[in-house]
């Protein structure tokens, strides 16, 4: 992963090169040079120089561009994570919450029912069942229909 810092620096380096101009000796294949001679035209250039200095730009920004994107993916992945992390806690809460509202009126009903522990075992059954077969879709209607059939 690339810093900013680094990007800044590469950045820079790349400004440098754009204004001022050094005298540096290299090797290059003759193959290459060959290639590079036939499409002076094409590159729209004057001179071998040129066409180096051309091709070292398109390739520095081609490397600084994929650096760019690998950093850009890397922030993209972190926010996004922290995004779903803060819903996931958000709903965690909530269904917490729920859980709570949900306890209380369980104990109200079956206080207020006189609910037995044999009564209480088939209706566990019967629900997990229930819910199980009509994949966690509770509706109120259907029960009423069953309690009042």
């Amino acid at each position: 992963m690339i810093t900013r810092k680094q990007l800044e620096k590469t950045i820079s380096a790349r400004r440098k090169l754009i204004t001022e101009k050094v005298r540096k000796a290299f090797y290059i294949e003759e193959e290459l040079l060959e290639q590079v001679d036939d499409l002076l035209e094409q590159a729209d250039v004057r001179s071998r120089n040129e066409f180096v200095n051309q091709a070292l730009k398109f390739y520095i920004g081609y490397l600084t561009s994929e650096k760019i994107e690998n950093y850009m993916l890397t922030t993209i992945s972190s926010v996004m994570h922290a995004t779903v992390k803060d819903s996931e806690n958000r709903m965690a809460r909530a269904m917490y919450k729920l859980a709570v509202e949900t306890s209380k009126l369980s104990h109200v009903i079956a206080y207020s029912h006189g609910v037995d522990e044999q009564t209480l075992s088939k209706l566990q059954a019967k629900c997990a069942e229930e819910v199980k077969r009509i994949n966690g879709v509770v509706q109120f209607e259907d029960s009423y229909k069953y309690q009042n059939v």
